[in-house]
């Protein structure tokens, strides 16, 4: 693939992501990766347009805005997408996905995650938080497909594997932090209070610390969660690491589904950036997050897809169309999560909950170009009165034209550029058979 170092996007809608007045008809030109200059419609571009490394790409009829952020998946787990559908949180696990994850290799680890890969890329994801095992194998599938990838190792804190995954973690960090030329940044992962008790914590922590990197945490998912951890520590999640000084550090804490108001106090003072899946939380009927109280409390929200075993896929747009529907069913309000607020959390939101808003989230000159154009010209997207309310309630994923990430081009007309889409789903196929064959 010939990989131009300039691209000019003429002549389309430009959502900015910086504030919803800020919408306008443009250009947007890309230069060494990076956001070089936005032009309105009518101003001349400060350059020549006749370049033999410059890429011209048509944005008519098209909305241009930031690369979606996928703030919390598994992204392996589409190899069990399908597979122990319908139970509750704690018996899939239990009966299904841990016995089958008990298999996995650091080979099918790889093509579950280029599937979810190639799923997100088409669907306008340009970077992704994610949290599993043989994650040097997830770092290599991001390496390879030109994608940004925010990475955990999953830890487990009790059994014999506790110690080792500290020390995988620390030996992931060195090798894949500021990896792929700088798309991969690794954060730990200690899985959840029900499987990382206190005195865990607090060494999952002294690492963080000592390697200057943050969490990325499942907290306050179900009721059950809730009542367990409270049974056993007299503090509900979010109370526990307030307690112990978890949130001193960069945290991401995936779902926050079943808090107090107190507790909603706490995430918001200590800016804890809150990853909400409306999707699996739907499926796995573990409830409703109060993300609109959060959101008008000013709190780091963004938008996740959880696993593609729990959702059953990965498209973010129609995750913003559910989590925006689901707060003003759930709130009797219409007027809850209006549509600009959704595409926050997917964009903007996003980017702050992984630390990463410095370099991306916003179309402005100076940042990553990590950007999205999405084919407004079909039937559903008709009439365009609005084009947030198009993107949040009426675009779907497959509507994405074209995907950008560092400056090059991961999507060209729906077309991936950098992965074998044939080959990805044929060896992704082969490894769930063997890992959902029952013995």
């Amino acid at each position: 693939m010939k990989i131009l170092s300039k691209i000019f996007i003429k002549n389309s809608t430009i959502i900015p992501m910086t504030a919803k007045e800020d919408i306008f008809q443009g250009h947007l030109y890309i230069e060494n990766g990076r956001i070089s200059a936005l032009y309105r419609l009518d101003e001349e571009p400060s350059f020549a347009l006749e370049q033999e490394d410059l890429e011209v790409i048509d944005g008519q009829d098209k909305v241009l805005l930031p690369g979606l952020v996928n703030a919390h998946t598994h992204a392996a787990m589409t190899l069990f997408r399908s597979y122990a559908d319908d139970l509750p949180l704690m018996q899939w696990l239990n009966e299904a996905i841990w016995p089958a994850e008990r298999k996995l290799t650091a080979e099918h680890v790889y093509w579950g995650t280029m599937l979810a890969i190639a799923e997100m890329i088409k669907a306008g994801v340009t970077v992704f938080a994610d949290m599993y095992f043989f994650m040097d194998q997830v770092a290599k599938a991001v390496s390879n497909s030109g994608m940004r990838g925010h990475l955990s190792r999953g830890m487990i804190g009790f059994g014999p594997n506790a110690e080792v995954a500290l020390a995988e973690s620390e030996d992931f960090y060195k090798s894949w932090n500021k990896g792929a030329e700088g798309r991969i940044r690794v954060w730990l992962g200690p899985h959840a209070p029900y499987t990382c008790p206190p005195d865990y914590l607090k060494k999952v922590m002294s690492l963080s610390d000592r390697l200057g990197t943050g969490l990325h945490i499942h907290l306050a998912e179900t009721m059950t969660e809730v009542q367990d951890i409270e049974k056993a520590h007299g503090q509900r999640p979010i109370e526990l690491m307030h307690t112990l000084g978890l949130f001193e550090r960069p945290v991401l804490a995936a779902h926050c589904v079943h808090l107090t108001e107190e507790e909603e106090n706490i995430l918001v003072e200590k800016k804890v950036g809150i990853a909400h899946n409306p999707e699996s939380n739907m499926k796995l009927a573990s409830g409703i997050a109060p993300i609109e109280s959060l959101r008008q409390k000013k709190a780091i929200v963004s938008l996740g897809t959880d696993g593609a075993a729990s959702n059953n896929n990965l498209d973010l747009i129609e995750e913003m169309r559910q989590a925006a529907f689901l707060q003003k069913v759930h709130r009797l309000d219409p007027t809850a999560l209006p549509a600009y607020s959704a595409l926050e959390m997917a964009t903007i939101g996003g980017a702050k909950a992984l630390g990463w808003d410095d370099e991306i989230g916003t179309l402005e000159v100076g940042k990553k170009a990590d950007l999205i154009l999405i084919n407004m010209k079909q039937p559903h997207l008709y009439p365009v009165h609005d084009p947030v309310a198009h993107v949040v309630y009426s675009a779907k994923g497959s509507d994405v034209h074209t995907v950008i990430v560092d400056g090059k081009v991961l999507l060209r007309a729906g077309k991936l550029t950098t992965i074998d889409e044939e080959e990805v789903m044929a060896e992704a196929q082969k490894a769930a058979l063997l890992l959902t064959a029952k013995e």
